[in-house]
């Protein structure tokens, strides 16, 4: 039955309303929160008990943690691509938001995924940084996730930056899989994948459950600020408008006092 027939708004136009999405948000934030703190401290509790790797010893453990970090900041800006075509193409009211709330984050995750990845690399391969395919495409992705947050700060109006952000996103959503099969298509330091494989994963058990727990505790992390951060763009939006409304009747008034 549609819209227009019941006198209704549909599913989707009822999400897309800024102020349900408010009221959905605070109630959903909390139990985020409270999962992925549960999630990341068990998970990186048992890795912290894991067996030190016959090759690497304790610094196998910073995996734990490394691991999660390189796969949000490829899922942030795969998260942001769908915001982008929520832009474009449905006109969604909340998809620009969307982008703009997280690109800080997925920036924040990106440099940690480096700095981890360096930490990890000085005793393995013997320097803190090698040029290589992997790690050239994730600094290229830092790059892009700077520029993005820029151009979505460099006008005043949110309206006017929506959509050259929602095409650079798509634009730039092409060196994710450039990131992921870098390993496969050309000679890098990095082993290949031993999670998500066809045949399965080769990793332990003693390894691969806290590496998951952890993966799932910082995903969650990532949904719950960027609820946060999306409220809080639409809050500044909304006080943003009131105050340009209160500034052009303050306006009128003067005009109509010097009349």
């Amino acid at each position: 039955m549609s819209t227009v027939a019941t006198g209704r708004p549909g599913r989707f136009a009822i999400l897309a309303n800024p102020t349900r999405f408010l009221e959905l948000s605070g109630k959903i934030q909390p139990w985020l929160y409270a999962l992925a703190a549960l999630a990341i401290l068990t998970g990186l509790t048992l890795g912290f008990m894991a067996p030190e790797d016959y090759q690497q010893g304790a610094t196998v453990r910073i995996m734990f943690i490394h691991v999660p970090f390189a796969w949000l900041c490829m899922m942030i800006w795969t998260v942001m691509a769908l915001s982008a075509l929520g832009t474009l193409v449905w006109r969604h009211p909340l998809a620009d938001v969307s982008i703009k709330a997280a690109a800080p984050i997925g920036a924040v995750f990106t440099v940690l995924a480096l700095l981890t990845g360096s930490i990890w690399g000085r005793p393995m391969w013997g320097t803190w940084w090698v040029w290589d395919a992997r790690l050239t495409s994730v600094f290229v992705l830092l790059i892009m996730y700077l520029g993005l947050i820029a151009l979505t700060r460099a006008l005043d109006e949110p309206g006017k930056a929506a959509k050259p952000a929602a095409i650079l996103v798509l634009v730039g959503w092409v060196n994710i899989p450039i990131i992921k099969f870098s390993v496969d298509w050309w000679n890098t330091l990095h082993q290949p994948a031993s999670v998500m494989r066809a045949d399965g994963p080769s990793m332990p058990a003693e390894f691969l459950t806290p590496l998951l727990l952890s993966a799932v505790g910082f995903t969650l992390l990532f949904f719950a600020l960027h609820l946060t951060a999306m409220r809080t763009e639409i809050l500044r939006r909304r006080v943003e408008a009131l105050s340009r409304l209160a500034a052009r009747k303050a306006e009128r008034g003067q005009s109509e006092v010097a009349a």
